[in-house]
């Protein structure tokens, strides 16, 4: 309890992450030196997305101006989708009348394997009919009731694509993140082939009759020992793959740590990312006058403080130790799972399927803590445990808040993805497969031009998905600081809001020291 108060457990958290990195090292080169497997593979680097780059930077910046057209076009799309659904059940349900068979109730009709068979009854299409009519009216109710809640997300997505504009270099920031992920990946691959080739097959002395040497190790040259010479019946045969060193006992340990470690250093070099990113877009928030009061490089400004190794780096450690726990905890389920596929026990498996969806939606939690444990960290500094209490508490207080602003920005990254993809995938497809003039001369001749298509639309999506990453941090720190900024500040010449222009004259919020209109 002291620990967690005063705020030493970061602190500890940093030092056991330093001594765990180090032994991570340690059985890399252990791994190494017993191993009888050796990479030789050249490295031959991708060329980039050029075109996927500019339409997402593009599509960021038209965010700015389009954010809310293209939010409020969305609403009354579904709102048709949904009347034209009612429409066409309802056309159903008539075109059904006086037919034979069509008056049948579903408790009559029962449970049938050809479902078309409901769509020949009218009771079907007036339930649809039904469930669509009560979506339709509870979505107009809502946005009815949280149509200011919608413009306050509107204009917090225009104010995201404001800051990083003043903040460029966030952009290219997931080419960080992606090169220590990849460090950390091939690490981990190489120190697991290590460590899978590190034994070596183990030949004992077998013999009918009494021998002094049997059931001892020996050379397959076995014929020309001494062991040889005076147990004559005996034969040196192999008994098992793998060792008799202290080594070679622990090693199923030593796979464990690794699998570990890697959980542990993916999820902290993630953390990093987030702390970077919020650091920065915090920054620009918080500053009077934007971007005069900026630093001067925002992001290594950021890093710097994150990587404090007293305070930040210690809270970053703990909570990516509490995420790669439970995520070893659900690799062990997997495997206990694999293993009972062939179990008749039914409590078994509803008991594990039960953890497993527990842990599933436990490591949701975490994560979604966690991150916004680092921008409160990001923010004031404090340590985790305080920082994740801050924000969890903020968040509950502004639900209904959070979840239009979350659905909102979900809805226009994935139209943003999809967008990307698709043209990015379209150009690849016309010019690979040359049914297009122009580029008859210039593509390459290929047997299967389906192979180069789907390279570019899984560089396009992971391309796309790096900057709106960085979209998205930006809209959940400016959020956090909103929110902050309402419960601290109340437009006094002392403490003055510093959300935009816009916010405050969607909440009939001003500064005292303004002259009025």
């Amino acid at each position: 309890f002291v620990l967690f108060t005063r705020g030493c457990t970061d602190i500890v958290c940093c030092i056991l992450f330093i001594i765990a990195i180090l032994g991570y090292i340690a059985v890399g080169i252990l791994g190494k030196e017993t191993a009888i497997f050796s990479f030789h593979t050249p490295f031959s680097p991708s060329r980039g997305l050029v075109i996927a780059m500019l339409t997402s930077l593009l599509f960021i910046v038209l965010l700015r101006f389009l954010a809310g057209i293209m939010v409020w076009v969305m609403i009354v799309m579904v709102i048709l989708v949904i009347g034209y659904g009612i429409f066409h059940c309802y056309m159903e349900y008539a075109a059904l009348k006086g037919q034979a068979g069509a008056n049948v109730t579903l408790q009559d009709l029962g449970f049938q394997t050809d479902f078309s068979v409901y769509l020949q009854i009218r009771q079907t299409w007036l339930a649809f009919m039904i469930i669509l009519a009560i979506v339709e009216v509870i979505i107009i109710l809502l946005l009815i009731f949280l149509r200011k809640r919608i413009l306050i997300a509107i204009a917090l997505i225009k104010e995201a694509s404001r800051a990083i504009g003043h903040v460029m270099s966030s952009l290219f920031y997931p080419l960080f993140t992606f090169v220590l992920l990849a460090m950390v990946i091939a690490y981990w691959a190489v120190t697991a082939v290590f460590l899978s080739t590190s034994n070596e097959p183990i030949y004992k002395v077998f013999n009918e009759t009494d021998c002094v040497h049997s059931r001892k190790t020996c050379d397959p040259n076995f014929t020309t020992s001494h062991m040889k010479a005076e147990c004559p019946d005996s034969e040196c045969l192999f008994a098992f793959y793998g060792g008799e060193t202290v080594y070679h006992k622990y090693l199923i340990g030593l796979q464990f740590y690794n699998v570990f470690l890697f959980f542990w250093c993916a999820n902290f070099v993630t953390a990093l990312g987030q702390m970077t990113l919020a650091g920065a877009f915090a920054s620009y928030y918080w500053a009077f006058v934007k971007p005069d009061d900026m630093p001067a490089f925002p992001i290594f400004s950021a890093l710097g403080r994150s990587l404090r190794c007293v305070y930040h780096t210690g809270t970053l450690a703990f909570g990516s130790l509490i995420l790669s726990i439970i995520q070893i905890i659900r690799v062990l389920l997997e495997y206990l799972d694999h293993k009972l596929k062939g179990a008749q026990n039914k409590f078994a498996k509803f008991l594990l399927c039960c953890l497993k969806c527990c842990f599933w939606c436990l490591e949701k939690f975490i994560k979604f803590l966690n991150r916004n444990a680092y921008i409160m960290v990001a923010i004031y500094g404090k340590n985790f445990c305080t920082s994740a209490r801050d924000a969890f508490f903020l968040l509950m207080r502004n639900m209904i808040r959070v979840a239009v602003l979350d659905k909102v920005t979900d809805f226009l990254l994935f139209l943003g993805k999809l967008l990307i993809v698709g043209l990015v995938g379209v150009f690849a497809f016309f010019f690979f497969s040359g049914r297009v003039k122009a580029f008859e001369s210039t593509a390459p001749s290929l047997h299967y031009y389906w192979v180069p298509i789907l390279t570019v639309v899984v560089g396009s999506y992971l391309i796309a998905h790096g900057f709106f990453s960085v979209y998205a941090m930006c809209v959940d720190t400016l959020f956090l600081c909103f929110l902050e900024d309402l419960e601290r500040n109340d437009g006094s010449p002392e403490r003055p809001y510093l959300m935009p222009e816009s916010l405050r004259k969607l909440l009939n919020k001003k500064n005292k020291a303004e002259p009025a209109d």
